[in-house]
Formats: structure tokens, C-alpha cells, sequence
């Protein structure tokens, strides 16, 4: 199986709202201090604090409920990794990787004021390119999607899968 194809890929949200992901968060359980008039959240997995931005409240919610929600093992969960596309680097958000400790899923954080259109999976898709997986997922907090890998084409997923499948 290759990379998924940003030329084959012709996708329209607004048709495909209705299969959006239903994720229920669980209530927020974060250490937050705050210096020099900035808030800093702890990152559980990394052991230290950074910068609270909007995405990175995403970020963390999202892990809360991988981790909390979906079960999946922290030791499976990497964030923001360099990856290389061309002579471009690039962070991805996080990365899940697969019993066997092959990468899996990765997921595309963004700030609840961002819109998740065509670009923001686009982008997923470049990264996709270096980094293959099975499912990809984009979320600003209020929306998700996801789609899993299927001979070379995408289907949309309306629920996470468990690591085990």
C-alpha cells in the first residue's frame, strides 16, 4: 500500500458532516500555572509544562480522551515529532502507533476557531506521505473526522477503532 494521493482525493465536508466523529471528552483534569501573565498546561506523556494555546488545549483533550476514553496505551502515543517531506520539516501532532510499534494513526490538532476544510486535510496527507498510516483523523476540539485506509482510498470513520483492530 502506498501513500494516500492528494491528487485522487476530491472531498466536499459539507457532505460529509453528518459523519463526523461524537466524541465525548471527559471533564478536564490538567495542571495549569501561570507565569509572566502566561498559562502553561503539564503534558502528562512529555513530563513538562508548556505554552497553553488554543491548539494545544485541543491537543490535550484529544490525548485525555485516547488515553481515557478509548484505552489506548500512553507508551503508544508520541507528539509533535519532526518528520521530513522534501526538504521541509514538519511537526505532527500525535501519532499513535500499532501493538507492533508501527505507526497507525495520526491525528491533526487544531484551534476551535479554525475551520476543518480540504487544507487542514491536505496537510495530514503530506505528513501521511513520510510517516504511512492506517487511520487519520483531524479535530478543532468541536469537530472531528476520521478516515481509515482502504485499498489506497479513504472511507470516512464515524468512530475511532480500538488499538487492537
Amino acid at each position: 500500500m502506498g501513500p494516500f494521493t492528494i491528487a485522487d482525493l476530491r472531498f466536499t465536508f459539507t457532505a460529509y458532516f453528518y459523519n463526523m466523529l461524537s466524541i465525548e471528552f471527559p471533564a478536564p483534569d490538567f495542571r495549569i500555572k501561570t507565569e509572566d501573565q502566561k498559562d502553561f498546561i503539564f503534558d502528562r506523556l512529555r513530563k513538562k509544562w508548556l505554552l497553553l494555546t488554543e491548539e494545544e488545549w485541543v491537543r490535550q483533550n484529544f490525548i485525555q480522551y485516547l488515553i481515557g476514553v478509548k484505552k489506548y496505551p500512553s507508551t503508544l502515543i508520541a507528539q509533535e515529532k519532526e518528520i521530513v517531506l522534501g526538504e521541509l520539516k514538519k511537526r505532527f501532532d500525535i501519532l499513535i502507533y500499532d501493538k507492533e510499534h508501527k505507526p497507525w494513526m495520526m491525528i491533526e490538532c487544531k484551534a476551535g476557531h479554525i475551520s476543518l476544510d480540504e487544507n487542514v486535510l491536505q496537510q495530514i496527507l503530506r505528513y501521511n506521505i513520510s510517516v504511512p498510516v492506517q487511520y487519520v483523523v483531524i479535530t478543532n476540539g468541536k469537530i472531528s473526522f476520521a478516515w481509515q485506509k482502504k485499498e489506497n482510498e479513504l472511507k470516512l470513520i464515524k468512530d475511532l477503532p480500538m488499538i487492537s483492530e
